[in-house]
């Protein structure tokens, strides 16, 4: 047995076991029905790679669960007629976009395409927001009778009230007095995966990004709203890094003396970047709240307002500063960005770009920047992808 050095645990390497082996053949096979449906045995074999015996195994495994089914039959020239395979229509999930103002239910299907869709204002009191969440939630539930629910996945933008304490490395904190998801998972009795909304987002990207193409091998997906959360992919993975805050750029400091942000610490990207920000540029020295949302000072600024137009110009400059700092640390092929920011994103790029190449970089660091401008229908499946990952993932050995 080895022995802990410092604060360093040592761990004894030990090969994958044949039920580790077995659990990631299936999500190999799960994946590429979900990928590609629907799809042949004979297509399976051909896609994945492995043997007739191995395919047919855990193909009738899945249809026994219930996961897959078999649907129609195809024609061939010569030999027995090829039956095709496609996820079970009747498996759902309930997916979450949980913010501080406004809360959208929806379900889906393991596809991540949806049916129902219901939005709902939240109160401020956070007791009363979760009652009235879980009150819809049930609502949904009830129309999806006779289908069975996965889960529901909850991905949380930031809250304007956090405690300096609290980050947004800590998502399950962001509802401050109330565990959003141990609460509805009581009041449900279904799982419940809740994460940041940029981890949601980036999980969506791997699951449901169907570009023709090879995927690019790294991106950086940026949600930007009261303040600013990113997540790293590598190969199709999030790097969580320990404890899960690895690649936290909206809290690297861009300014010592900057403003205080609420994580403790001073002049952070976010305090520059991020929605608010863009709110207090434009409030001026006095710093007076101007009354308005950042969706508001959009509009402001498609009117024509020199000021509106000035401090989201400024948000936009801080933003592409931050995009140089990742470029330059980690060079991923592509930036995803999240968040209403995308609705000017035409009128803000030649400011993100100042901001971007405010210093040189190589011609090779540049990443190739993405708005998604569906950040609703982005978080939406980035909360599907939640319990997808969580079920379906190889690198989980959990069985139905």
């Amino acid at each position: 047995m080895l022995e802990p050095h410092g604060n360093v645990e040592l761990r004894e390497f030990r090969p994958a076991g044949r039920d580790v082996s077995r659990e990631i053949t299936r999500s190999l096979l799960l994946n590429l029905i979900r990928t590609r449906q629907p799809l042949s045995r004979a297509d399976l074999m051909r896609a994945s790679g492995l043997s007739r015996s191995t395919v047919s195994l855990i193909v009738q495994q899945l249809i026994e669960e219930h996961w897959v089914t078999e649907g129609p039959t195809g024609r061939l020239p010569l030999g027995r007629p090829p039956t095709f395979l496609k996820l079970n229509d009747e498996r759902t999930i309930v997916g979450v976009d949980l913010s501080p103002a406004e809360a959208i239910v929806a379900l889906s299907d393991l596809t991540g395409h949806f049916g129902v869709r219901e939005s709902i204002e939240m109160p401020s009191d956070r007791t009363a927001a979760v009652a009235q969440l879980i009150a819809r939630i049930r609502r949904i539930l009830d129309r999806a009778s006779g289908k069975t629910i996965e889960g529901i996945g909850i991905c949380l933008q930031g809250d304007p009230c956090l405690p300096s304490s609290c980050t947004v490395r800590r998502p399950k904190r962001y509802w401050l007095d109330v565990d959003v998801g141990a609460r509805i998972a009581e009041a449900t009795g279904l799982a419940v995966e809740v994460d940041s909304a940029a981890n949601a987002c980036a999980l969506a990207n791997v699951w449901f990004d169907n570009t023709a193409g090879a995927p690019a091998s790294s991106k950086v997906v940026i949600a930007v709203a009261a303040e600013i959360q990113t997540v790293t992919l590598t190969n199709g993975q999030l790097l969580r890094g320990r404890n899960g805050v690895a690649g936290d750029y909206g809290h690297v400091q861009l300014d010592p003396n900057g403003p205080i942000c609420e994580c403790g610490g001073r002049g952070c990207w976010t305090v520059f970047a991020s929605n608010r920000a863009a709110l207090r540029y434009y409030a001026g020295p006095d710093n007076q709240s101007p009354g308005i949302t950042f969706l508001d000072l959009l509009s402001l600024v498609d009117r024509g307002d020199v000021y509106a137009a000035k401090a989201v110009a400024a948000m936009a400059n801080w933003l592409g500063l931050g995009f140089r700092m990742i470029a330059a640390s980690i060079a991923p092929d592509s930036i995803l960005v999240v968040g209403d920011v995308t609705r000017s994103w035409d009128r803000l790029m030649p400011s993100i770009m100042a901001g971007l190449t405010t210093q040189p970089l190589a011609l090779e660091q540049i990443p190739c920047i993405v708005p998604v401008r569906d950040g609703a229908a982005a978080r939406l499946c980035g909360a599907v992808a939640l319990v997808l990952q969580r079920r379906f993932a190889a690198w989980d050995s959990g069985r139905p």
